[in-house]
């Protein structure tokens, strides 16, 4: 690529991301000159793969009840102010035509590429400049603004706004840039760890569940007081599925997750009608009438499951329906950030004022998207703060 001759901005940009994108376009809006860099060969690889290649670019029901934080009020400020409806209206005003698929959750009906081309077509009209396929050496502090080396130049400018993400999908060339230059200015930074993630288990527990790999339920999966109610899906490594990874936002080492298979279902009561009514019936064949088989074998062992429903007292009745409705297991780990969709943690939003995502004790230095300490559940919800925090930054930097 053509050496850049050096410059200096009014806003540098590191990470062409959602969030990234969205802080150029406002910036750019307001006369800005604004550079946006980013190490890949294109803007808005993560949107590119998201949903399936059809970008689930925000949620319906987003609210600060659907993020976590160490600080859960820090989210209400970008949201509030910059909201789903917002960028759905812009989605409309570029004509790109989507759907309601579950619990909210908005996609495209073309593919992801409509969002990154809809960014793009908006840096370009605010005279945003980008600059792809290039690393950031190094940042430090230059008068009252910065001066940023790039593999490609060096640049100066008043303010600089991190959007470089957080450590998810390293295959994209996923990072902890962000985390170390909040580091160098001083910021804290919440302990970091993969979240929308799959889990794994021990050898004896993987030993039951592989047989299954493939199946999917709809289940009820809690840890604590936390529950979430989606589809799960046996693997061969685990548990995943989106009632998963969204627990696995919350779950740590050493505790355990209670799943229903049936939620909703007295599954006792109907046990204990069979046997009144259908006494002759195996057990497994009145299972798999609820269930699917290869889930049937996972809950009752060969034995019980060819015996006759009228020869299970209550106790074993009772057993049989905790196994199905309160499965608790416990995970050894996770995928980790291979195929966690998102990084829990990040940087401190102590440290940030929420109304424009400057950090408090550094004039001119940004924090915005996956990189603050502020997750989203799976649905669409993390874009939305890529969006909400993007534009507060764009509105101040």
């Amino acid at each position: 690529m053509k050496t850049m001759p050096s410059r200096a901005y009014d806003v540098v940009i590191l990470g062409a991301g959602a969030a990234g994108m969205m802080c150029a376009i406002e910036a750019g809006k307001r006369g800005r000159s604004v550079l946006v860099v980013d190490h890949a060969k294109a803007p808005g690889e993560k949107i590119r793969i998201s949903g399936g290649g059809r970008c689930n670019f925000t949620n319906l029901g987003t609210t600060p009840a659907n993020f976590i934080s160490n600080n859960p009020r820090f989210a209400i400020s970008a949201l509030s102010r910059y909201g789903q409806k917002n960028f759905i209206t812009l989605v409309e005003r570029h004509g790109i035509a989507y759907h309601e698929k579950t619990l909210g959750q908005l996609f495209c009906d073309g593919s992801a590429r409509q969002i990154i081309d809809m960014l793009v077509a908006e840096m370009h009209a605010g005279g945003v400049e980008l600059t792809l396929e290039t690393q950031v050496q190094s940042v430090a502090r230059s008068g009252d603004g910065f001066a940023v080396q790039l593999s490609t130049a060096a640049v100066s400018c008043h303010s600089l706004v991190v959007a470089t993400g957080g450590k998810s999908i390293p295959k994209m060339g996923a990072t902890g840039l962000g985390y170390e230059i909040a580091g160098q200015f001083g910021l804290s930074v919440v302990e970091t760890r993969p979240a929308l993630v799959p889990l794994t288990f021990d050898p004896a527990a993987l030993q039951r569940i592989e047989p299954l790999a493939g199946v999917a339920v709809d289940a009820v999966v809690q840890c604590g007081k936390v529950r979430f109610a989606e589809s799960m899906l046996f693997t061969h490594r685990g548990l995943s599925g989106p009632a998963i990874l969204q627990i696995s936002s919350y779950w740590r080492e050493g505790r355990e997750i209670v799943i229903s298979m049936l939620p909703g279902i007295d599954l006792f009561e109907i046990l204990r009608s069979a046997r009144t009514e259908r006494g002759k019936q195996q057990v497994g064949t009145i299972l798999s009438g609820l269930l699917p088989k290869r889930v049937v074998h996972l809950v009752v062992d060969e034995a019980t499951a060819a015996k006759r429903i009228a020869d299970l007292p209550d106790r074993q009745l009772r057993a049989l329906s905790d196994a199905v409705n309160h499965w608790s297991i416990k995970p050894v780990g996770s995928e980790g950030y291979r195929t966690a969709e998102v990084t829990l943690g990040g940087v401190d939003t102590d440290a940030l004022d929420s109304r424009t995502m400057q950090a408090k004790a550094v004039p001119g230095l940004y924090f915005i998207g996956e990189v603050v300490d502020v997750t989203g559940w799976l649905g669409g919800y993390n874009f939305q703060w890529a969006w909400s925090s993007g534009w507060a930054a764009g509105q101040a930097a």
